[in-house]
């Protein structure tokens, strides 16, 4: 009984001696796991005919546990987030029969987009807490108001309200089955990109989970722009603001003209 109960433990330890080996002068200490992850492309480029894109993952985890592995203890979580700018939600009321913008709030520095897959639901990989302190997830972005709030009764009402918008927009998005293990230590994973993503650096981030515990992440820049005739739009607005109004009044007055003659009733 003794020798089948030794033969049992070596066979539930060799998994994890698959994962590492020890060389000599080698620290005898566990060896963290590591995370490498690359993207399809590392531009994407907008064109007048853009109606969104699926944008792909490719990853790679090393000195597992084999045996975790094995059971499904390790989850990836990875997340398209947009460039960060100030947010401002107004709340319209009705006024002596008039809709007006009655109140607002302005939230600092949130991610103009946020595309996010993992391996299951986030809130099945480890507490609200963890995913809260990393501003992991759509409900746990951090949204800090700018400026005096008053008593902040209305706060959870403006952060839903902005949720709602973003979400509502295709802007804020979750697969919760986005990401797949197609090799024991390799993963691939997907995202979709909105046909109104905005311009400039994004930032892909990928998180590792181990038994509920985020061990490691790692963060790759996408760059998205514009070409063609709307780059040059955009490039004569920013760079010759004046000239680019002339244009647009002597655009506007001549087709309101050229309207005029072709739908003029003799």
């Amino acid at each position: 009984m003794r020798l089948l109960a030794a033969v049992l433990a070596l066979l539930c330890l060799l998994p994890a001696a698959a994962g590492a080996q020890w060389l000599p002068g080698q620290s005898t200490e566990a060896v963290r796991e590591g995370l490498e992850i690359g993207t399809s492309t590392s531009e994407i480029a907008i064109t007048s005919d853009f109606h969104g894109a699926d944008l792909t993952i490719f990853g790679a985890l090393s000195n597992t546990d084999q045996l975790l592995l094995a059971i499904g203890q390790y989850d990836v979580v990875v997340v398209l987030e947009g460039p960060r700018q100030d947010a401002t939600v107004r709340k319209k009321e009705r006024v002596f029969g008039i809709w007006v913008n009655t109140r607002s709030m302005t939230f600092e520095a949130v991610p103009h987009s946020y595309s996010m897959s993992s391996s299951r639901m986030i809130d099945d990989l480890t507490t609200p807490l963890e995913l809260t302190d990393q501003g992991i997830g759509i409900d746990h972005i951090p949204l800090t108001p700018v400026g005096f709030v008053g008593d902040g009764s209305n706060l959870g009402e403006f952060r839903q309200a902005f949720l709602r918008l973003q979400q509502g927009g295709a802007l804020y998005d979750r697969n919760p089955s986005g990401v797949r293990f197609v090799a024991s230590n390799l993963f691939k994973a997907s995202l979709r990109l909105p046909a109104n993503i905005p311009n400039g650096v994004h930032t892909v981030r990928a998180y590792l989970f181990k038994s509920g515990n985020l061990i490691t992440e790692k963060s790759l820049p996408l760059r998205v722009i514009k070409t063609g005739i709307e780059q040059t739009i955009t490039d004569a607005a920013h760079d010759r603001p004046i000239l680019y109004g002339f244009a647009a009044v002597a655009l506007a007055v001549v087709t309101g003209w050229g309207a005029s003659l072709i739908f003029r009733k003799d």
